[in-house]
């Protein structure tokens, strides 16, 4: 074996291309089932779990498609606090202060 191909080298890409394969296959298995998923949603496949009653008329209604909810609100609300004139002047001369000091 040439110097430059040592066991460790060798070896070290043997398992970096597996683990390569293995996160592309995995990758692939998610988004066929989430097609999958998407199409029993919008109805062109029959989901395993649908249900078929007559209060529907027969519709088909998946059941548990696995979608997360969507958040109701981004966060807290913005607080706003109204100054006085005597306080907005004392806030400048603050900040005249501090750029001063660069």
């Amino acid at each position: 074996m040439p110097e430059y191909k040592t066991l460790s080298r060798t070896t070290g890409a043997t398992v970096l291309t597996l683990v390569a394969v293995a996160c592309a296959a995995g990758l692939a298995d998610v988004l066929r089932r989430r097609r999958g998923r998407r199409m029993r949603a919008s109805g062109v496949l029959e989901a395993p779990g649908a249900a078929e009653t007559p209060e529907t008329g027969g519709e088909h209604i998946p059941q548990g498609t696995g979608t997360v909810p969507r958040q109701r609100r981004t966060g807290p609300r913005a607080e706003a606090v109204r100054l006085t004139p005597a306080e907005r002047d004392a806030f400048a001369v603050l900040v005249r202060r501090l750029s001063e000091e660069d």
